[in-house]
């Protein structure tokens, strides 16, 4: 069987020879033969615009941004190896329009990573997925196009995402697979706070399935949407640089069951958190509005005690800002400086989202040194302060828990190499679950946080320290 895929040398972003490869199934190429029968190319680099299979056989490697394009297919084999090239900024974006169908098994999981034999964060780009779903983003004008960040090539619209908001959007968009995979030691800054992040979706809608994905010395953020549909579930972020899960531009997903492990030490110049939601930059009103429902979270941060201080750029385990109404439900925050932020510092207040589309409910903040704290509008007050946003959050009715120490939860939550996220004997996280308030489509247990009784989900497929 042949596969056929071009490869296109770039300097900067301007396409300067194009060459075309053919490879038999067999590794040779009767135009070109291959040195070494009975092998494949395995350099990938400019783009891939028709379907092709990565074998587990073969260690792959990705020199520059590689972008999967023209509808293309990227198929990658359980167990199979990729890395980026160093001081190449090696990176995946699957282009609207094509999918990539990387689906390993809990026994042969994908490896994105490092080639070097001592990696370090940001030895290569990250993986991007661009789709046609709904976001608030604009491109030249565009409403409902984004370019997503990192310095992705937007010369013929390859780091576009989401389909102008008058010609109809695709909630249900499929952009493909990502299912036991690890992404390791990526992200890579094009401009300051102009990023490649670990895994970036923009604009990726509800028929691409993103499912046990860890993440691990992400030099940005772990996870990042930017607008879309997808819904996720068993995700994990270890040892994050920045944010472990930023939603923007009017994401509407569900993310269930995700582990966050902060190291005490490593931490961003833009202060890092757990969570960080914006509606856009400015905290505008447009719409679609970011209301992502993210349930069963376990977010660690820096700080096994209160007398831990770790790096001091560390802020909070969540900050809701900037108009957006993501919700948090069934969750445990601990070990942070800051607990949850509402921060209304920016654009449209965001606590006017609460109680209606803002919902924090059946949620466990322990041995954070503030459990919740307000940052107000300086432009448009609206009369909430800490004390008011903890009374909201002490609702007797929405359940939500606050412990001094983070050390009564869990049973082994700061132990980086073999870490156990299990709720100890008689923690609170064991019970309390509610699932009244999230809407359809979320599993129902009884315990809070990602890991329940017996459970081994983030086992096995991972990898720590």
């Amino acid at each position: 069987m042949k596969k056929l895929f071009y490869v296109i040398a770039l300097s900067g972003l301007i396409t300067t020879s194009c060459r075309k490869i053919e490879v038999d199934g067999d590794g040779n190429n009767p135009t070109n033969p291959n040195p070494n029968p009975g092998t494949e190319n395995t350099i990938l680099e400019g783009r891939i615009t028709q379907n092709l299979t990565l074998k587990a056989a073969f260690t792959y490697k990705l020199r520059g941004l590689v972008y999967v394009t023209n509808g293309a297919i990227l198929t990658i084999e359980p167990g199979t190896k990729i890395v980026g090239e160093l001081n190449k900024l090696g990176g995946l974006v699957i282009t609207r329009n094509a999918k990539i169908i990387a689906d390993g098994t809990v026994d042969k999981p994908i490896v994105f990573t490092s080639e070097a034999p001592t990696p370090r964060r940001g030895d290569w780009s990250g993986i991007v997925i661009l789709g046609n779903a709904p976001t608030n983003s604009s491109f030249n004008g565009v409403q409902g196009v984004g370019a997503v960040e990192g310095g992705v090539n937007n010369s013929d619209g390859l780091g576009l995402y989401g389909t102008p908001s008058t010609q109809g959007q695709n909630p249900a968009d499929n952009s493909g697979i990502l299912r036991y995979v690890r992404i390791e030691h990526a992200g890579s800054a094009f401009l300051p706070d102009n990023e490649i992040n670990s895994l970036t979706m923009g604009g990726v809608g509800a028929g691409t399935v993103i499912d046990y994905v860890q993440v691990s010395y992400a030099n940005d953020d772990a996870f990042e949407w930017f607008g879309g549909t997808v819904n996720c579930s068993h995700l994990i972020a270890y040892k994050t640089l920045d944010d472990d899960f930023d939603t923007d531009n009017g994401y509407n997903g569900r993310v269930q069951f995700g582990i966050v492990l902060r190291d005490s030490a490593a931490a961003d110049i833009s202060r890092s958190e757990g969570f960080e939601s914006d509606n856009d930059a400015n905290g505008s009103t447009l719409t679609p509005k970011t209301t992502v429902k993210f349930s069963n979270m376990t977010v660690i941060g820096p700080r096994a005690t209160s007398a831990n201080i770790g790096n001091s750029l560390y802020l909070a385990g969540a900050q809701i800002r900037r108009n957006s109404a993501m919700s948090l439900f069934n969750s445990i925050i601990m070990g942070w400086p800051i607990g949850l932020l509402i921060d209304a510092s920016k654009g449209e207040p965001t606590d006017k989202n609460i109680p209606g589309t803002l919902l924090v409910q059946n949620t466990i903040l322990a041995g954070n040194n503030i459990a919740v704290k307000y940052s107000p509008s300086p432009t448009t007050p609206t009369g909430a302060t800490d004390a008011s946003m903890l009374a909201w959050f002490n609702t007797p009715a929405y359940g939500n828990t606050i412990v001094p120490a983070a050390t009564d939860v869990l049973a082994a939550p700061f132990n980086y190499a073999t870490p156990d996220f299990t709720p100890g004997t008689g923690s609170p996280a064991l019970t309390g679950a509610s699932f009244t308030n999230t809407g359809a489509g979320f599993m129902s247990v009884t315990y809070r946080g990602a890991v329940g009784p017996g459970d081994n989900w983030f086992k096995v497929w991972t990898k720590y320290n």
